[in-house]
């Protein structure tokens, strides 16, 4: 038993060891993103951020928040002052400072225009993808099955392939640099991944829970809120994960649909270095400013992931 034991721990070795290095490869990179956030331009500029806690750095202050506040409200730079709006002078106007904070250059803007457009493509697909999973799964008609399969091919189309004939739609229809391009475009392409996952998930619920509730006089509306929505929200929360960091880290379609009419944080993000290389300090605090919201999202719902993954991968 005892020889068994160490065996099983022996095995396991391996796994652990790479498991370690996957973690190291990804933290490291992390870790100098994170620090190098803090540290002022002149110590970015001259010294590599594993360095950070030296003493002969030959600067007096080591760490300063300046960076992310230049990149929320626009760098200026070496102003780090609140200019009034109207007249230019240094203010601590609490209107002012919001407007400077909200100005297109900065990054309080792009995250609101971010949320904005990922709210809505996040929670469309998933709405109407509850409502497809649940009628192929439980609605008996004619031509679900070929239907499904359509859906499910879907997924196999490339993105950019469809960019230039949808920008020549949105041109007849005036829905270029509007949010509503955005969210219709992400909706259509989230749809086909979303309804497969909710159908396998929905399908491999007990059927005689269904039939239960459909002798006892529900309907499917009844069963459909009160049984499908509940017990898919391991499922749902797995959709809301996987479209959330989807559209927010997106670029391209923000960048076509959108331009810098309403800069999204990843196109704040990419102007923000200059040709040069000039303005690191920025990239790095814009990065970590960027990530807040997604890591609130996913913390909040990993309980739910592997779970909601695993029993919508295949049919039960």
């Amino acid at each position: 038993m005892k020889r068994a034991k160490i065996n099983h721990v022996l095995n396991k070795i391996p796994l652990h060891a790479i498991t370690i290095l996957i973690l190291i490869i990804w933290i490291v990179p992390t870790l100098g993103l994170l620090i190098t956030s803090f540290r002022p331009v002149t110590l970015i500029n001259t010294t590599g951020w594993w360095t950070f806690l030296s003493a002969d750095t030959g600067e007096s202050e080591r760490f300063t928040f300046n960076n992310y506040i230049d990149a929320l409200v626009g760098y200026r730079g070496n102003k780090t002052y609140v200019e009034d709006c109207a007249a230019g002078t240094q203010s601590l106007d609490l209107k002012c400072n919001i407007s400077d904070l909200l100005n297109p250059r900065g990054m309080g803007r792009a995250f609101l225009n971010s949320l904005l457009v990922t709210l809505p493509a996040t929670v469309l697909p998933i709405l109407f993808a509850a409502f497809a999973g649940y009628a192929f799964a439980w609605l008996d008609f004619k031509g679900r099955y070929l239907l499904f399969a359509i859906l499910v091919g879907l997924q196999v189309v490339p993105l950019q392939m469809t960019l230039v004939p949808i920008l020549r739609v949105y041109a007849k229809l005036h829905l270029n640099g509007t949010f509503w391009g955005v969210w219709l475009f992400h909706t259509g392409f989230g749809m086909p991944y979303a309804i497969y996952l909710m159908r396998n998930f929905l399908g491999g619920l007990p059927k005689d829970l269904f039939e239960s509730a459909y002798l006892d006089g529900a309907n499917h509306w009844t069963a459909f809120r009160k049984l499908a929505i509940p017990l898919a929200m391991p499922a749902i929360a797995s959709l809301t994960i996987f479209q959330f960091l989807w559209v927010w880290n997106d670029l391209l379609v923000a960048l076509v649909f959108l331009g810098g009419t309403k800069p999204v944080m990843t196109y704040q993000i990419s102007n923000m270095v200059t040709s040069l290389g000039a303005g690191w300090h920025l990239l790095t605090a814009a990065a970590f400013l960027s990530m807040l919201l997604p890591m609130i999202i996913f913390f909040a719902l990993q309980r739910f992931f592997v779970r909601g993954m695993l029993a919508g991968a295949v049919k039960g």
